[in-house]
């Protein structure tokens, strides 16, 4: 056993050995993210509300590939955004420090602007639809 090996062993740290038990963090994480995490649970609301209107609206495979993208981001960009925050709650023990602002604000930011693209790309594909239902 090697140096590192026993400090993860004297701390109770270990690497994942198996697929199965990193598949089980992540999905534990998720859950975690969708139960403690209000615009987490918008985001993926608004994901299946967008699915359901790209079904209806039969979207082409190159627009699925851009709704989905652009939507699959802002989750990503929102877990990113989540665990910074906590991040640097538990460094500064919940207690303000500028440079916690400056990345808390810089993971908002994140978000933000990948919600916008999505706006973006969602009104490109959604809009013309939209526009020859109503006055077609």
């Amino acid at each position: 056993m090697d140096l590192k090996d026993k400090e993860r062993k004297e701390k109770n740290i270990s690497k994942n050995k198996h697929f199965i038990y990193s598949l089980d963090f992540a999905i534990t994480g998720l859950k975690t993210a969708f139960k403690d995490e209000r615009n987490f649970r918008f985001h993926c609301f608004a994901l299946v509300v967008v699915c359901i209107l790209g079904v209806v609206m039969r979207l082409s495979v190159i627009e699925w590939i851009w709704i989905l993208l652009s939507a699959t981001l802002v989750i990503v960009m929102e877990l990113v955004n989540t665990s910074l925050e906590n991040l640097v709650d538990m460094i500064t023990n919940y207690h303000f420090h500028p440079l916690g602002k400056k990345v808390k604000d810089m993971g908002a930011g994140l978000v933000l602007v990948q919600s916008i693209f999505a706006l973006i790309v969602g009104l490109l594909i959604f809009g013309p639809k939209f526009y020859d239902l109503i006055f077609h």
